[in-house]
């Protein structure tokens, strides 16, 4: 396969780059080749079955059966994204009942302990070798200047003020580590593609940045934000391919789709830049990365990434 292996720190753990356990028979399927995941049958009863496994942990606030319906698009089986060790043939629900709504993303057994509880700063890095020492799992936010980072992991922890936004993108100039449920990490990196930061700014973040997502022994998986409100822009497909490329694990996730443009002017919806942007990077990728819509005005996408992160953390911390 074209992407096989993490990097030599993250050998031991592989998202999406190696090929999954997978077996899907034509019993789970319909006859075409689209699930049709606005179509869901029996969701709760099946959501609750499967929160019933010993490696599944209590969700609390956290209602399943919201996660798992009205989705936005349609996908096709092979553009799926199944976590490490999922065994769908095993399985007599069908495939569309574990799709988490708005994303690419079947459920596995190892989703869980996804509320959060509590979230704290613990301390703002220049370089990777100043990031905190605990060994604790942890998921880093990147992406353009003014892509909603900040609002997005304000809206995951539920707290308007725990990352500093600003209406001057480019505010973020540190690797900047959360603690969350005193068990894993969320960090805020440096956002790229502000055309107003000094040059010689620029090229530092980008090279610690890069630094920090080859060198980082406990870095689960890197969530790509991507604005879906306007078209794909070259610097995210670079971004993109640049990830791929070089390995390391990562989500796409879309903010800003609550936005709408008017059909006068020409503008897409974010279904449509969406799908857009994927069909320019699977060419990066042999098998299809995952992706989930947000938007932190009405917080979609909230608890699918939060599912999302629990179901990689708990995966990595048994391997």
């Amino acid at each position: 396969m074209f992407i096989s292996h993490l990097p030599k720190l993250h050998s031991h753990f592989s998202i999406f780059y190696s090929t999954p356990k997978i077996i899907i028979t034509s019993a789970l399927l319909s006859k075409s080749k689209t699930t049709p995941v606005s179509h869901f049958s029996s969701v709760t009863a099946a959501a609750n079955t499967l929160l019933q496994t010993p490696e599944l942990l209590q969700t609390k606030n956290l209602e399943i059966e919201d996660v798992l319906e009205k989705p936005h698009v349609e996908i096709s089986v092979e553009k799926l994204f199944f976590p490490p060790d999922t065994d769908v043939s095993s399985d007599s629900r069908p495939l569309s009942s574990r799709i988490l709504k708005g994303s690419n993303i079947v459920l596995s057994k190892y989703a869980g302990n996804a509320q959060v509880e509590q979230a704290e700063f613990v301390k703002s890095s220049v370089d990777t070798e100043a990031c905190p020492s605990e060994g604790l799992p942890e998921f880093a936010l990147v992406g353009r200047s003014n892509v909603g980072k900040s609002s997005l992991l304000n809206s995951l922890v539920r707290r308007k003020k725990l990352a500093l936004t600003s209406k001057k993108p480019g505010k973020t100039q540190c690797i900047n580590h959360f603690r969350i449920n005193d068990s894993w990490h969320l960090v805020d990196l440096p956002g790229y593609g502000y055309a107003a930061a000094p040059h010689e700014v620029r090229t530092d973040w980008a090279k610690f940045t890069k630094d920090y997502f080859i060198n980082r022994p406990t870095l689960v998986s890197v969530f790509l934000l991507i604005d879906a409100s306007i078209p794909a822009k070259k610097i995210d497909l670079d971004y993109a391919s640049w990830l791929a490329e070089n390995k390391i694990p990562m989500t796409i996730v879309f903010t800003k789709c609550d936005k709408r443009k008017k059909k006068k002017t020409g503008g897409k919806k974010p279904e449509e830049n969406l799908q857009d942007f994927l069909e320019l990077i699977q060419k990066f990728f042999q098998t299809a990365p995952p992706w989930i819509m947000t938007s932190s005005v009405t917080n979609q996408g909230r608890d699918e990434i939060l599912l999302h992160m629990s179901q990689l953390r708990n995966y990595w911390l048994k391997h």
